[in-house]
């Protein structure tokens, strides 16, 4: 996850840099819990493949209680809440009020469909500090990709209501072909909303995910959307909005952040390259895990096609800390050992080989992601050459 007015703020001078723990270092990580699998949509790019059905083996409370122990004694300070739709699950606010009186950061991460004036207080009581509701695009286009006619309706009058409540608020959106071009119009959404965090998600190839592929935004279209979230983020620094852009699952964004800034702002160049080097790009496996219904632990939400062990059975600190098993070990070398055109960048320190499942979506986990939206000039690679035949 790339902290885009984190880093901008800084170089502006209104914000320390961000904090960062030396990348590849051992060190308790951001979790993304998802409490259940159910969930009353069924979305195109659903990495946990959901449905609106119950499934079996998942923790009951108990045993969430127990992981939230676990967790705090791990050094674990943030935990995200997610699903499926977590608001389907009956002891979430029992779960997060135990997590907050534990000293957790924590966020809730829904579709926001269920959030109405029935729900609205108890949501505000829970006191998390940060709810972020999915929107994929203006309303056909939303509607369309979450497959529920007035889903877009539906969230966004969720979004109202908590901010009519002072909850913080975040709008989340997977960037697809689809939507690329509304991003404009998402972007004053979060105007008219009050929302005050935008995050762009790179599609990622993982459940449903997997088979919208052919909807992964171009890499042009990517960076076009790249270049407006910088260009907004620093106008809302200039103007003291309090605003927070973030950028996740594609790494390489780091670089073209870069590039912005020796562009827009170059006598900040120096400093922003130390501080990415600083952050270290992708975190799966290091600072970033992921805990699914049934306890199952993964480097993070898109690698549930592996596991390194459950929690049922072991605590999260000797999965996770004590006795990490070996893709854990290889995720945490930095920069880590990779292929093709990502073995070969001049900022894989920075990015650190980007997203590696979708790699392994294409054959081999430890090649280049396909994802990358930099050209092979922009990552050092020199040009091919060519002799030419002659007929003699």
């Amino acid at each position: 996850m790339l902290r885009i007015s984190h880093y901008l703020r800084a170089l502006a001078g209104q914000s320390p840099a961000p904090r960062s723990s030396p990348p590849g270092s051992t060190r308790p990580p951001v979790v993304i819990w998802n409490l259940l699998r159910r969930c009353n949509l069924t979305c195109k790019h659903c990495y946990a493949t959901s449905a609106d059905s119950v499934f079996r083996d998942e923790l009951d409370t108990a045993a969430a209680l127990k992981v939230i122990d676990d967790l705090h004694d791990a050094g674990v300070q943030v935990l995200i809440l997610s699903g499926g739709e977590p608001l389907l699950r009956e002891d979430l606010f029992q779960l997060s009020d135990y997590a907050k009186s534990k000293g957790f950061f924590v966020a809730l991460s829904t579709n926001g469909t269920l959030i109405n004036e029935q729900n609205i207080a108890q949501i505000s009581a829970a006191n998390f500090d940060y709810v972020g509701i999915s929107i994929d695009g203006l309303e056909q286009t939303h509607d369309a990709f979450r497959q529920l006619k007035g889903s877009f309706a539906s969230s966004m009058h969720a979004i109202r209501l908590c901010r009519d409540q002072g909850i913080r608020v975040g709008l989340r959106t997977t960037l697809t072909q689809e939507n690329h071009g509304q991003l404009p119009q998402l972007l004053a959404l979060m105007r008219d909303y009050d929302v005050q965090k935008f995050y762009l998600s790179h599609l990622n190839y993982s459940g449903r995910g997997k088979r919208s592929r052919k909807l992964d935004a171009h890499q042009q279209m990517s960076r076009e959307a790249m270049l407006l979230i910088f260009e907004r983020a620093w106008e809302d620094i200039k103007l003291g909005r309090d605003s927070d852009f973030v950028s996740g699952n594609n790494d390489a964004d780091a670089i073209l952040l870069l590039q912005w800034v020796g562009q827009r702002l170059p006598e900040h160049y120096a400093r922003l390259e130390q501080m990415l080097r600083a952050w270290g790009g992708n975190a799966s496996g290091s600072g970033i895990a992921n805990i699914d219904n049934t306890g199952e632990v993964h480097p993070d939400t898109y690698w549930w096609q592996h596991s390194v062990g459950n929690v049922r059975h072991t605590p999260f600190r000797t999965l996770w800390l004590d006795r990490p098993d070996a893709l854990l070990q290889q995720l945490r070398k930095h920069p880590r050992a990779v292929g093709g055109r990502c073995g070969q960048c001049r900022w894989l320190s920075i990015c650190n080989g980007n997203t590696r499942t979708r790699a392994w979506a294409e054959g081999d986990l430890w090649g280049q992601d396909p994802g990358c939206h930099l050209s092979d000039e922009e990552i050092g690679l020199l040009p091919s050459l060519t002799i030419p035949c002659t007929m003699s």
